[in-house]
């Protein structure tokens, strides 16, 4: 039977983390990785290379990568710096991503906080600089940075009591996440001005939607009630996503269900779904955005296409961890020795006998695997 591979019938994205960098690669993940020029570009060409060394076959990588004006790299995430901006100190490691130290400001100084300019502060004064040279020496720049979230940004500068102030000075917290917002919307407009995108360095599936999209970062929406994101926070994102569109969801987490029918008042396009979810429960509640499905050790049935309003979105899946063998519709192969394992997709899947199929595809060690369908 003739094959098909992945990249054919699937587009694939690898997200790998800092440390399988490091070690893979010799990657230094410290602060010149991301606000050097020279070595922001190197690396770049280093990343590329080495991912299709290892798997240009799933279409990854390139074979002989050329020197490009890369301004945020796309094949990490590292959420520092609106956290930066609102001066918190960051911690940069050789083999692992940045970390903002919690700041703990006090009530007063959260009441008193005031956004700052983005454009004088480090380290986006210095990445803007950046890009006016790489623009009068290329003619163009590529990439973004990662805008993070408003939970995220907001639990680095108010720690466990952000949660209790949620019910006790509920006041206080929105006017926190407004001024995150209007941060994080400023910073992404101001790079996709510049190089057409604002989320990839987010997640690089966005490309696959709307290379334009921003992607709000709700990683830490899974520790609050649907209650209470829906009277504090949605009404933030709803004044985010009126001044940036087209607007997509990140949630990590393991209760989207629980969530997804109030995210459908954001008008988002796009949403990733977090492992241990309910992706049908998803899909009925956003029936018309792509869905990104990220995966844990867990079997997703994939939603039927063309079965009701359910089947009008696409669908998109993302595993992590290790996997579980695949059904007959996939054939194992292996790769060279000492790397994973891979899955590739026969040909006989690629009609309508696959729709209602399960996708199974077993994880690189260490690695995100993005399947867009």
């Amino acid at each position: 039977m003739p094959l098909t591979t992945a990249d054919q019938f699937l587009p694939v994205e690898l997200v790998f983390n800092p440390h399988w960098w490091h070690q893979t690669a010799g990657i230094a993940f410290d602060e010149a990785f991301y606000l050097d020029a020279p070595t922001r570009i190197r690396d770049d060409v280093t990343m590329r290379r080495v991912l299709y060394e290892r798997y240009g076959d799933l279409g990854q990588g390139e074979p002989d990568p050329e020197p490009r004006p890369v301004i945020g790299s796309p094949y990490v995430a590292g959420g520092f710096v609106i956290p930066a901006l609102l001066d918190a100190e960051i911690l940069f490691a050789p083999d692992a991503a940045p970390q903002p130290r919690p700041i703990a400001l006090t009530m007063d100084a959260i009441a008193a906080l005031e956004k700052p300019d983005y454009t004088a502060r480090w380290p986006v004064r210095e990445l803007l600089a950046d890009m006016d040279a790489l623009e009068a020496e290329y003619g163009y720049v590529v990439g973004d940075t990662n805008t993070d979230g408003l939970l995220n940004a907001a639990y680095h500068l108010y720690g466990q009591d952000l949660f209790l102030d949620f019910y006790q000075a509920p006041e206080r917290v929105t006017r926190l996440l407004d001024l995150i917002g209007e941060l994080i919307v400023d910073v992404a407009l101001a790079f996709r001005a510049r190089t057409g995108t604002c989320s990839v360095s987010v997640n690089r599936m966005v490309a696959h939607v709307d290379p334009a999209m921003f992607l709000h970062a709700n990683c830490s929406v899974q520790m609050i009630s649907p209650e209470s994101y829906r009277a504090i926070q949605l009404p933030v994102e709803q004044r985010m996503a009126a001044r940036i569109q087209p607007f997509g969801i990140h949630h990590c987490g393991g209760n989207l269900h629980r969530v997804a029918p109030v995210y459908a008042e954001t008008g988002a396009i796009y949403y990733e779904v977090g492992w241990g979810s309910d992706p049908a429960a998803c899909r009925a509640a956003l029936p018309d955005a792509a869905g990104h499905a990220r995966r844990n050790r867990r079997r997703y049935r994939a939603p039927a296409a063309g079965g009701g309003s359910a089947g009008r979105g696409r669908y998109l899946l993302h595993q992590h961890g290790r996997g579980h063998a695949g059904r007959q519709h996939f054939r194992h192969v292996r790769g060279r020795p000492a790397l994973p394992r891979v899955w590739r997709l026969a040909a006989a899947s690629a009609g309508d006998q696959a729709k209602n199929d399960l996708l199974c595809v077993e994880c690189f060690e260490g690695a995100y695997l993005c399947l867009h369908r």
